[in-house]
């Protein structure tokens, strides 16, 4: 019975597999390796050393692609051998091998499958997240609080570093916002897709009658910048403050001036930074973070679409993209894609793939009914 199930399995991953090369279109991906090598390796290469870095950022990134899909494809051409060895011999350890390995392929396929569909201009960066509480009191800050560690505990899964900007903490509990960075390629494509509103229903743990509350989060998501990336600030519109830097109840964690809040005079926008020891380091880590904000708020108005990089951010009763219901059942449910999972648990613990891909996926499709 096992060996028909392994033969449909075998053809649909090889299905998919032929329409991501397809996408990929890899012959034409071979010719830009191609040239961007040949480039890199004229004498003159580095003498223009920001056209420099973006070819090899550019050559980095297909030649990590085109390898992903060799070796995963390779994978799948091996699991049909070690299949028909294992039906050859009888040899149910090798099968129970061979189904072990199907699991893995099958789930590093839907991936990549997933990844051929971030093909927006900043999709292949590093993702810079901002999550701040919204309405609900001190739940909402405890619920902002709780939706930046699901983002690091997703990223931990992943093994990609998290690098923590700023967090300004509630007085009772939980956080008033925070900003951090996941350094992974196609991390903003990915989490692009959680920028919105999200809401918690529960029975507060900080109301002493026990009852229910609704209370709300916001997130945004833009993409980080890269050197080659045009966008120039103006020092004269920037406000700069110092400050001490502080952890939760107020807690001193220096005894120096060394956060930095960087106010953008003419937007409004303000970021602050507080991970380093010096000033210095603080403020460029700041500038890091305004300039992708600034790049963003500046594609989203050259393209009318601001809800497309940015989210719908108001954080209050009516826009909310994902409900968590904590009682009186148990539910995660984005509201664009039907996407659900009854196991709020493991979504606040990193579990946030399904929810991910059928984001992606339903972004897709709206893409191409704007196009159409």
């Amino acid at each position: 019975m096992a060996g028909p199930d392994f033969d449909s399995e075998i053809k649909q991953l090889q299905a998919t597999m032929h329409t991501v090369e397809q996408v990929l279109d890899l012959d034409t991906m071979k010719r830009e390796i191609a040239q961007l090598s040949e480039q890199s390796a004229n004498p003159d290469f580095w003498n223009d050393q920001s056209n420099a870095q973006k070819v090899n950022s550019r050559l980095s990134m297909l030649q990590n692609e085109l390898e992903r899909y060799e070796v995963l494809n390779g994978r799948v051409e091996d699991l049909g051998i070690l299949v028909e060895l294992a039906n050859e011999e009888a040899d149910a350890d090798t099968l129970a091998e061979a189904e072990a390995e199907l699991t893995r392929v099958k789930k590093e396929v839907e991936a990549l499958e997933v990844r051929t569909l971030l093909s927006g201009e900043y999709d292949e960066r590093e993702a810079i997240v901002t999550i701040r509480s919204g309405a609900g009191g001190v739940d909402a800050a405890d619920f902002a609080e709780t939706l930046m560690r699901m983002y690091t505990r997703w990223a931990e899964r992943n093994k990609y570093p998290v690098e923590v900007f700023d967090v300004s903490y509630a007085e009772e509990a939980g956080i008033k916002s925070a900003e951090f960075a996941i350094h992974a390629p196609y991390a903003y494509g990915t989490l692009s897709v959680e920028a919105g509103t999200h809401r918690l229903v529960r029975i507060s743990p900080f109301d002493n009658q026990g009852r229910r509350q609704t209370s709300f989060a916001a997130v945004e998501v833009v993409p980080q910048l890269e050197q080659t990336d045009e966008i120039e600030v103006d020092e004269n519109d920037i406000r700069t403050d110092v400050f001490r830097s502080g952890g939760p109840g107020g807690q001193s964690v220096n005894t120096t001036d060394s956060a930095v809040r960087l106010t953008h005079i003419p937007t409004g926008i303000v970021v602050s930074c507080q991970n380093e020891k010096s000033q210095l380091q603080n403020k460029a880590a700041a500038m890091v973070v305004l300039k992708a904000k600034l790049l963003a708020r500046k594609k989203a108005e050259e393209a009318a679409l601001k809800k497309d990089l940015k989210g719908d951010v108001a954080a209050s009763w009516g826009d909310q993209m994902r409900n968590y219901v904590l009682n009186p059942y148990q539910i995660v449910k984005d509201l664009r894609t039907g996407y659900e999972t009854g196991n709020p648990t493991a979504v606040f613990d990193g579990d946030l793939d399904g929810f991910l891909e059928a984001g992606i996926r339903w972004r897709r499709g709206t893409d191409k009914a704007v196009e159409n």
